[in-house]
Protein backbone atom coordinates (compact mmCIF):
# COMPACT_ATOMS: atom_id res chain seq x y z
CA UNK A 1 0.00 0.00 0.00
CA UNK A 2 1.77 3.11 -1.24
CA UNK A 3 0.91 6.38 0.42
CA UNK A 4 1.56 8.44 -2.71
CA UNK A 5 -1.16 6.49 -4.52
CA UNK A 6 -3.78 7.53 -1.99
CA UNK A 7 -4.47 11.23 -2.45
CA UNK A 8 -1.31 12.16 -0.52
CA UNK A 9 -3.15 12.23 2.82
CA UNK A 10 -1.03 12.78 5.94
CA UNK A 11 -3.76 12.69 8.59
CA UNK A 12 -6.91 10.74 7.81
CA UNK A 13 -10.24 10.35 9.61
CA UNK A 14 -12.15 7.20 8.63
CA UNK A 15 -15.81 6.98 9.58
CA UNK A 16 -17.24 3.45 9.80
CA UNK A 17 -20.99 3.11 9.39
CA UNK A 18 -23.07 0.68 11.43
CA UNK A 19 -24.27 -1.16 8.33
CA UNK A 20 -20.68 -2.29 7.66
CA UNK A 21 -19.70 -3.20 11.19
CA UNK A 22 -22.88 -4.83 12.49
CA UNK A 23 -24.44 -8.08 11.28
CA UNK A 24 -28.20 -8.54 10.98
CA UNK A 25 -28.24 -10.21 14.40
CA UNK A 26 -26.60 -7.10 15.99
CA UNK A 27 -23.23 -8.84 16.44
CA UNK A 28 -19.96 -7.42 15.15
CA UNK A 29 -18.77 -8.47 11.70
CA UNK A 30 -15.38 -9.69 12.90
CA UNK A 31 -14.14 -10.68 9.43
CA UNK A 32 -14.75 -7.20 8.03
CA UNK A 33 -13.26 -5.58 11.13
CA UNK A 34 -10.10 -7.67 10.77
CA UNK A 35 -9.88 -6.65 7.11
CA UNK A 36 -10.14 -2.91 7.83
CA UNK A 37 -7.61 -3.30 10.66
CA UNK A 38 -5.10 -4.70 8.17
CA UNK A 39 -5.83 -1.77 5.85
CA UNK A 40 -5.26 0.67 8.71
CA UNK A 41 -1.95 -1.02 9.39
CA UNK A 42 -0.95 -0.46 5.76
CA UNK A 43 -1.73 3.24 6.04
CA UNK A 44 0.17 3.55 9.31
CA UNK A 45 3.16 1.84 7.71
CA UNK A 46 3.16 4.60 5.12
CA UNK A 47 3.21 7.31 7.82
CA UNK A 48 -0.45 8.25 7.51
CA UNK A 49 -1.95 9.17 10.89
CA UNK A 50 -5.33 7.50 11.42
CA UNK A 51 -8.38 8.39 13.51
CA UNK A 52 -11.46 6.14 13.46
CA UNK A 53 -15.01 7.36 14.04
CA UNK A 54 -16.95 4.17 14.62
CA UNK A 55 -20.70 3.73 14.80
CA UNK A 56 -22.32 0.60 16.17
CA UNK A 57 -22.60 1.01 19.94
CA UNK A 58 -26.38 1.37 20.08
CA UNK A 59 -26.92 -1.47 17.59
CA UNK A 60 -24.70 -3.80 19.62
CA UNK A 61 -26.41 -2.75 22.84
CA UNK A 62 -29.85 -3.42 21.39
CA UNK A 63 -28.67 -6.92 20.52
CA UNK A 64 -27.39 -7.46 24.06
CA UNK A 65 -30.67 -6.26 25.55
CA UNK A 66 -32.69 -8.23 22.99
CA UNK A 67 -34.99 -5.39 21.98
CA UNK A 68 -35.47 -3.55 18.70
CA UNK A 69 -34.19 0.02 18.56
CA UNK A 70 -37.55 1.33 17.33
CA UNK A 71 -39.26 -0.03 20.44
CA UNK A 72 -36.89 1.63 22.94
CA UNK A 73 -37.28 4.99 24.66
CA UNK A 74 -34.43 7.49 25.11
CA UNK A 75 -33.28 6.13 28.47
CA UNK A 76 -33.24 2.58 27.14
CA UNK A 77 -31.28 3.68 24.06
CA UNK A 78 -28.73 5.40 26.29
CA UNK A 79 -28.44 2.22 28.35
CA UNK A 80 -27.97 0.26 25.12
CA UNK A 81 -25.26 2.71 24.06
CA UNK A 82 -23.43 2.22 27.36
CA UNK A 83 -23.50 -1.55 27.00
CA UNK A 84 -22.70 -1.57 23.32
CA UNK A 85 -19.87 0.96 23.54
CA UNK A 86 -17.94 -1.26 25.94
CA UNK A 87 -18.20 -4.20 23.53
CA UNK A 88 -17.46 -2.01 20.50
CA UNK A 89 -14.15 -0.81 21.93
CA UNK A 90 -13.15 -4.33 22.95
CA UNK A 91 -13.76 -5.49 19.37
CA UNK A 92 -11.63 -2.65 17.96
CA UNK A 93 -8.86 -3.24 20.49
CA UNK A 94 -8.77 -6.94 19.67
CA UNK A 95 -8.68 -6.30 15.92
CA UNK A 96 -5.88 -3.72 16.18
CA UNK A 97 -3.96 -5.74 18.76
CA UNK A 98 -3.62 -8.42 16.12
CA UNK A 99 -1.49 -6.02 14.06
CA UNK A 100 0.37 -4.61 17.10
CA UNK A 101 -1.48 -1.29 17.04
CA UNK A 102 -2.71 0.34 20.24
CA UNK A 103 -6.20 1.85 20.42
CA UNK A 104 -7.87 4.38 22.72
CA UNK A 105 -11.52 5.26 23.28
CA UNK A 106 -12.70 8.86 22.86
CA UNK A 107 -16.35 9.80 23.46
CA UNK A 108 -17.44 13.27 22.35
CA UNK A 109 -20.49 15.52 22.63
CA UNK A 110 -21.08 18.74 20.64
CA UNK A 111 -19.74 20.77 23.57
CA UNK A 112 -16.36 19.12 23.01
CA UNK A 113 -16.09 20.62 19.52
CA UNK A 114 -18.11 23.83 19.90
CA UNK A 115 -16.88 25.09 23.30
CA UNK A 116 -13.41 26.71 22.97
CA UNK A 117 -11.88 25.24 26.13
CA UNK A 118 -13.25 21.76 25.60
CA UNK A 119 -12.28 21.95 21.92
CA UNK A 120 -8.67 22.58 22.95
CA UNK A 121 -8.74 19.80 25.53
CA UNK A 122 -10.14 17.31 23.01
CA UNK A 123 -7.72 18.45 20.32
CA UNK A 124 -4.71 18.15 22.64
CA UNK A 125 -5.76 14.65 23.73
CA UNK A 126 -6.19 13.45 20.15
CA UNK A 127 -2.87 14.94 19.09
CA UNK A 128 -1.14 13.31 22.07
CA UNK A 129 -2.56 9.93 21.06
CA UNK A 130 -1.38 10.38 17.46
CA UNK A 131 2.07 11.35 18.70
CA UNK A 132 2.14 8.11 20.70
CA UNK A 133 1.14 6.15 17.56
CA UNK A 134 -2.20 5.22 19.13
CA UNK A 135 -5.34 5.01 16.97
CA UNK A 136 -8.28 6.87 18.58
CA UNK A 137 -11.62 5.08 18.31
CA UNK A 138 -14.15 7.91 18.47
CA UNK A 139 -17.89 7.86 18.94
CA UNK A 140 -20.60 10.19 20.14
CA UNK A 141 -21.25 9.93 23.87
CA UNK A 142 -24.79 8.63 23.43
CA UNK A 143 -25.05 7.76 27.11
CA UNK A 144 -25.35 11.45 28.06
CA UNK A 145 -26.34 13.18 24.80
CA UNK A 146 -29.98 14.07 24.22
CA UNK A 147 -31.90 14.96 21.08
CA UNK A 148 -31.50 18.63 21.95
CA UNK A 149 -27.71 18.44 22.25
CA UNK A 150 -26.13 15.84 20.00
CA UNK A 151 -24.46 15.50 16.63
CA UNK A 152 -27.26 13.23 15.49
CA UNK A 153 -25.03 11.17 13.22
CA UNK A 154 -21.39 10.15 13.05
CA UNK A 155 -20.89 11.72 9.63
CA UNK A 156 -21.04 15.19 11.15
CA UNK A 157 -19.03 14.04 14.16
CA UNK A 158 -16.31 12.74 11.81
CA UNK A 159 -16.22 16.08 9.98
CA UNK A 160 -15.86 17.96 13.27
CA UNK A 161 -13.05 15.64 14.34
CA UNK A 162 -11.30 16.22 11.00
CA UNK A 163 -11.69 19.96 11.53
CA UNK A 164 -10.40 19.70 15.11
CA UNK A 165 -7.19 17.80 14.28
CA UNK A 166 -6.60 19.59 10.95
CA UNK A 167 -6.88 16.34 9.00
CA UNK A 168 -6.41 16.61 5.26
CA UNK A 169 -8.56 13.55 4.49
CA UNK A 170 -11.97 12.23 5.59
CA UNK A 171 -13.41 8.94 4.33
CA UNK A 172 -17.07 8.16 5.01
CA UNK A 173 -17.52 4.40 4.63
CA UNK A 174 -21.10 3.19 4.62
CA UNK A 175 -23.48 1.21 2.40
CA UNK A 176 -23.55 3.77 -0.43
CA UNK A 177 -20.87 4.38 -3.07
CA UNK A 178 -21.26 8.12 -3.37
CA UNK A 179 -23.63 10.78 -4.64
CA UNK A 180 -26.04 10.29 -7.52
CA UNK A 181 -28.05 12.96 -9.34
CA UNK A 182 -31.16 11.12 -8.17
CA UNK A 183 -31.97 8.15 -5.95
CA UNK A 184 -30.38 5.09 -7.67
CA UNK A 185 -32.86 2.80 -5.92
CA UNK A 186 -35.77 4.53 -7.64
CA UNK A 187 -33.94 5.45 -10.83
CA UNK A 188 -31.66 2.71 -12.18
CA UNK A 189 -30.23 5.18 -14.72
CA UNK A 190 -29.27 7.75 -12.10
CA UNK A 191 -25.89 9.29 -12.88
CA UNK A 192 -23.11 8.81 -10.34
CA UNK A 193 -21.07 11.93 -9.48
CA UNK A 194 -17.37 11.03 -8.95
CA UNK A 195 -16.13 14.57 -8.26
CA UNK A 196 -17.86 17.49 -6.53
CA UNK A 197 -16.16 20.88 -6.26
CA UNK A 198 -18.52 22.40 -3.69
CA UNK A 199 -21.62 21.43 -1.73
CA UNK A 200 -24.21 23.83 -3.16
CA UNK A 201 -27.97 23.92 -2.56
CA UNK A 202 -28.43 22.09 -5.87
CA UNK A 203 -26.11 19.33 -4.65
CA UNK A 204 -28.00 19.04 -1.37
CA UNK A 205 -31.29 18.67 -3.25
CA UNK A 206 -29.87 15.59 -4.98
CA UNK A 207 -29.51 13.81 -1.64
CA UNK A 208 -32.31 11.41 -0.81
CA UNK A 209 -33.55 10.54 2.66
CA UNK A 210 -32.81 6.81 2.48
CA UNK A 211 -31.45 5.40 5.72
CA UNK A 212 -29.82 2.04 6.37
CA UNK A 213 -31.20 -0.56 8.74
CA UNK A 214 -28.78 0.37 11.50
CA UNK A 215 -27.47 3.86 10.73
CA UNK A 216 -28.97 7.23 11.63
CA UNK A 217 -27.66 9.21 8.67
CA UNK A 218 -28.46 9.18 4.97
CA UNK A 219 -26.78 10.92 2.05
CA UNK A 220 -27.88 14.37 3.23
CA UNK A 221 -25.89 14.03 6.46
CA UNK A 222 -22.85 12.94 4.45
CA UNK A 223 -23.09 16.02 2.25
CA UNK A 224 -23.33 18.28 5.28
CA UNK A 225 -20.26 16.53 6.70
CA UNK A 226 -18.38 17.00 3.42
CA UNK A 227 -19.26 20.70 3.47
CA UNK A 228 -17.89 21.11 7.00
CA UNK A 229 -14.72 19.23 6.14
CA UNK A 230 -14.10 21.07 2.85
CA UNK A 231 -14.38 24.43 4.62
CA UNK A 232 -11.67 23.18 6.97
CA UNK A 233 -9.37 22.24 4.07
CA UNK A 234 -10.15 18.52 4.29
CA UNK A 235 -10.93 16.44 1.20
CA UNK A 236 -13.87 14.07 1.73
CA UNK A 237 -14.54 10.71 0.08
CA UNK A 238 -17.88 8.91 0.25
CA UNK A 239 -17.63 5.22 -0.61
CA UNK A 240 -19.30 1.86 -0.13
CA UNK A 241 -17.18 0.02 2.41
CA UNK A 242 -18.78 -3.39 1.97
CA UNK A 243 -15.73 -4.71 0.09
CA UNK A 244 -13.30 -6.96 1.93
CA UNK A 245 -10.60 -4.30 1.50
CA UNK A 246 -12.40 -0.95 1.26
CA UNK A 247 -9.26 1.21 1.39
CA UNK A 248 -7.46 -0.82 -1.27
CA UNK A 249 -10.65 -0.65 -3.33
CA UNK A 250 -10.45 3.15 -3.27
CA UNK A 251 -6.74 3.16 -4.02
CA UNK A 252 -7.39 0.97 -7.07
CA UNK A 253 -9.86 3.53 -8.42
CA UNK A 254 -13.03 2.11 -6.89
CA UNK A 255 -16.34 3.88 -7.24
CA UNK A 256 -16.74 6.82 -4.90
CA UNK A 257 -17.52 10.53 -4.73
CA UNK A 258 -14.62 12.87 -3.96
CA UNK A 259 -15.20 16.33 -2.49
CA UNK A 260 -11.83 17.99 -3.09
CA UNK A 261 -10.82 20.77 -0.69
CA UNK A 262 -9.39 23.81 -2.44
CA UNK A 263 -6.88 24.66 0.30
CA UNK A 264 -4.91 22.73 2.93
CA UNK A 265 -6.08 22.71 6.57
CA UNK A 266 -3.11 24.88 7.54
CA UNK A 267 -3.90 27.55 4.94
CA UNK A 268 -7.59 27.57 5.88
CA UNK A 269 -6.67 27.95 9.56
CA UNK A 270 -4.37 30.87 8.84
CA UNK A 271 -6.95 32.55 6.60
CA UNK A 272 -9.47 32.29 9.43
CA UNK A 273 -7.01 33.85 11.86
CA UNK A 274 -6.21 36.68 9.46
CA UNK A 275 -9.88 37.62 9.28
CA UNK A 276 -10.62 37.17 12.99
CA UNK A 277 -11.51 40.54 14.54
CA UNK A 278 -12.65 39.71 18.08
CA UNK A 279 -9.18 39.42 19.64
CA UNK A 280 -9.05 39.38 23.45
CA UNK A 281 -5.51 40.41 24.33
CA UNK A 282 -1.95 41.06 23.26
CA UNK A 283 1.33 39.22 23.71
CA UNK A 284 4.54 41.23 23.22
CA UNK A 285 7.75 39.40 22.29
CA UNK A 286 11.45 40.04 22.47
CA UNK A 287 13.66 40.02 19.38
CA UNK A 288 14.72 36.39 19.82
CA UNK A 289 11.13 35.14 19.96
CA UNK A 290 10.21 37.18 16.90
CA UNK A 291 13.06 35.63 14.95
CA UNK A 292 12.03 32.16 16.09
CA UNK A 293 8.48 32.73 14.82
CA UNK A 294 9.78 33.92 11.46
CA UNK A 295 11.72 30.67 11.19
CA UNK A 296 8.57 28.61 11.75
CA UNK A 297 8.78 28.10 15.50
CA UNK A 298 6.05 28.24 18.17
CA UNK A 299 5.74 31.02 20.74
CA UNK A 300 7.48 29.96 23.96
CA UNK A 301 7.14 31.64 27.36
CA UNK A 302 10.84 32.60 27.47
CA UNK A 303 10.36 35.14 24.68
CA UNK A 304 7.29 36.79 26.18
CA UNK A 305 7.92 40.25 27.66
CA UNK A 306 4.37 41.59 28.24
CA UNK A 307 0.80 40.30 28.56
CA UNK A 308 -2.10 42.69 27.97
CA UNK A 309 -5.84 42.12 28.20
CA UNK A 310 -8.05 39.54 29.87
CA UNK A 311 -8.31 36.32 27.88
CA UNK A 312 -8.93 32.62 28.38
CA UNK A 313 -7.51 29.47 26.81
CA UNK A 314 -8.67 29.19 23.21
CA UNK A 315 -9.04 32.94 22.65
CA UNK A 316 -7.39 34.67 19.71
CA UNK A 317 -4.76 37.25 20.71
CA UNK A 318 -2.60 39.73 18.85
CA UNK A 319 1.17 39.18 18.73
CA UNK A 320 3.44 42.25 18.71
CA UNK A 321 7.17 42.93 18.70
CA UNK A 322 8.80 44.72 21.63
CA UNK A 323 7.98 48.12 20.07
CA UNK A 324 4.26 47.31 19.90
CA UNK A 325 4.06 46.64 16.17
CA UNK A 326 1.52 43.92 15.33
CA UNK A 327 3.26 40.96 13.70
CA UNK A 328 0.60 38.25 13.91
CA UNK A 329 -2.35 36.57 15.62
CA UNK A 330 -2.77 33.23 17.32
CA UNK A 331 -4.90 30.98 19.49
CA UNK A 332 -3.48 30.98 23.00
CA UNK A 333 -3.05 27.79 24.99
CA UNK A 334 -2.92 29.74 28.28
CA UNK A 335 -5.14 32.34 29.92
CA UNK A 336 -3.84 35.87 30.52
CA UNK A 337 -3.25 35.07 34.20
CA UNK A 338 -1.27 31.93 33.37
CA UNK A 339 0.67 33.67 30.59
CA UNK A 340 1.67 36.44 33.01
CA UNK A 341 2.92 33.88 35.54
CA UNK A 342 5.17 32.08 33.04
CA UNK A 343 6.29 35.20 31.15
CA UNK A 344 10.05 35.04 30.46
CA UNK A 345 10.36 31.50 31.85
CA UNK A 346 11.92 28.52 30.18
CA UNK A 347 9.51 25.68 29.48
CA UNK A 348 10.98 23.49 32.22
CA UNK A 349 9.99 26.13 34.80
CA UNK A 350 6.26 26.00 33.93
CA UNK A 351 5.53 23.35 36.56
CA UNK A 352 7.05 25.46 39.32
CA UNK A 353 5.23 28.63 38.24
CA UNK A 354 1.77 27.16 37.64
CA UNK A 355 1.75 24.14 39.93
CA UNK A 356 1.10 21.82 36.98
CA UNK A 357 3.01 20.86 33.85
CA UNK A 358 1.37 22.75 31.00
CA UNK A 359 2.26 22.92 27.33
CA UNK A 360 5.76 24.03 26.39
CA UNK A 361 4.41 26.71 24.05
CA UNK A 362 1.96 29.56 24.58
CA UNK A 363 0.85 29.52 20.92
CA UNK A 364 1.62 26.57 18.66
CA UNK A 365 2.85 27.38 15.17
CA UNK A 366 -0.18 25.61 13.65
CA UNK A 367 -2.48 28.04 15.47
CA UNK A 368 -0.65 31.21 14.42
CA UNK A 369 -0.48 33.50 11.42
CA UNK A 370 2.21 36.14 10.85
CA UNK A 371 1.64 39.36 8.92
Amino acid sequence: MQKNNFFGFNRLVIKIGSALLINNDSTVNKAWLKSIANEINGLLSNKVEILIVSSGAVAIGCGIIGKKRTLMNLNELQAAAAMGQAQLVIEWQDALKGINVKAAQILLTPDDTENRKRFLNSKNTLQALLKLSVVPIINENDTVATDELRYGDNDRLAARVAQMVMADGLILLSDVDGLYESDPVLNKKAKHMPKIDSVTDDILIMAGSKESNFGSGGMLTKLHAAKIAMHAGCTTIISNGAQDKPISYLMDGGKCSVFKAKESPSIVRKQWLLGFLDTRGTLSLDKGAEEALNQGGSLLPVGLIEVLGNFERGDVVVITDKKGKEIGKGVTIYSSIEASLIRGCRSEAILQKLGYQGKAEIIHRDDMVLF
